[in-house]
This record gives structure tokens, sequence and C-alpha cells, in this order.
């Protein structure tokens, strides 16, 4: 069976561009981009002078990807979490901890790979998003082929569960918003109007401010604890 292929979400309300705008420059620290596919990411990352390290499990999507980055390691990280030579000064986690059956245990592995002062991004689905729920209402819940139903989606995640997994990860989260559905992807390209653009807008700020019942993905950055509890002069 062929390789599924990821493809970049360029608009500027998706989890890739506010990952991107929250990364900023890497001037030449070290980023570890975990389920990179075939560096959608690392490639636009490393433009941005990060020195990345990737992980994937697909051996083709590995391939095509090694290009895009230092290093990358193949690895089905279900079977096995492998020590990707740290210290990292940001781990990213995009879009790949939905497709885990123990997320929290790969996040808890990989994190002993960051710099104390370091930091990791996530974005994941959010399946109590009002489309979800409505498919509820009526009996409904399709695995399909992407989206919030992918078919490969192991985890289901809503904001509290989210926070929950973090916490026990060790992780103080510093950052946390939302995303719009995906209007882009969904609607064909002779829609893409300024119509869309301006209705994409509105979405994304509804999304941010009402998260939990309009977010389509959830995107967070985090600290280890016990760097946060320095910085910020508590203990314990």
């Amino acid at each position: 069976m062929a390789s599924r292929r990821y493809v970049l979400k360029p608009d500027p309300h998706s989890s890739h561009s506010v990952i991107l705008r929250w990364l900023g420059d890497g001037r030449g620290r070290r980023l570890l981009d975990v389920g990179a596919a075939d560096g959608l990411l690392s490639r636009q990352l490393t433009a941005r002078g990060w020195r990345v390290t990737a992980i994937e499990g697909d051996p083709a999507l590995a391939q095509a990807g090694a290009a895009h980055c230092e290093r990358m390691i193949t690895v089905n990280l279900g079977r096995w979490v492998p020590d990707p030579g740290g210290p990292f000064d940001v781990i990213v986690y995009a879009d790949v901890l939905e497709h885990l059956a123990d997320p929290l245990r790969v996040l808890v592995e990989l994190n002993h790979s960051l710099r104390d002062d370091g930091s990791i991004v996530i974005s994941v689905p959010n399946i109590a998003h009002f489309y979800i729920r409505l498919l509820l209402l009526f009996g409904r819940f399709d695995y399909i082929d992407r989206g919030i139903l992918d078919h490969t989606h192991l985890r289901f995640f809503t904001e509290r569960s989210l926070l929950a997994m973090l916490a026990d990860a060790g992780l103080s989260v510093s950052r946390f918003t939302a995303t719009p559905a995906p209007l882009y992807q969904v609607l064909p390209a002779r829609w893409h109007k300024r119509w869309l653009a301006a209705t994409h807008a509105i979405n994304a700020v509804i999304a941010r401010n009402a998260r939990r019942l309009m977010g389509y993905q959830f995107i967070v950055q985090a600290r280890p604890k016990t760097w946060s509890s320095r910085t910020t002069g508590l203990h314990g």
C-alpha cells in the first residue's frame, strides 16, 4: 500500500502556520520534529535556521524527508522510543500524538532529550468540536481518510484530557490556542476567493475564543515544570 501523502497547510490560521510563527528563526538551535512525514515541516524549519532531527515511522516518507533535516530516524514509536541524541531546544509534536496508542509514554521518554530551558509544541485535533458533537447527536461516528475522525487516529483529545496528559508528563503550558475548521482543505480551489479568506478569518477568531466547542485543532507550547518553577520563583 502506498504511503499517505501529507501536505503543508499554508493558510495563516492553520496549525502549521501557527507553529512556524511561534518558533520563528532557529539561529542554529536544535529541534526534534516528531512524526515528520516527508519533511513537510522540517524543510520549513531548516530554511528558518533550525538544526532539525526528525523521527518518522513510515520508511518511504522518512526517505523522502531525510534531505530536509540533519538526521532522520526511522522508527515506529508505538514499538520503541529511541534516544534521538539531544539536547534539543524545541521538540515539535505536530499532528502525531493522536496516532499513538500511548502518547504519554512517548512524550515522557522523548522529553528527556529536551534542554532544561527548552519547550515543546503540540498540535492535536479536538474531538469535542461542534461538528463531532452534532454527528454524535445523530448517532454518527464514522471514520474517514482525513480530519478529526481520521481512521488512523488511535487517541482522541478534549481540552481537558490534553491538559491532563501534559500535566502527567511534567509539563507546564505557556501558550494555548485553537485553529478553525480547515476551509481551504475541504472546499474546492475555485472557491478560494476573498470572501472565503474573510470567512476563515472570522472563524479563526471564534475558534480562539470558544476553543472547546469551535476549535478544530489545539496548539500548545509547554515547558518542563522544573524550569517553569525556577523562572517564576515558585517551588514544589
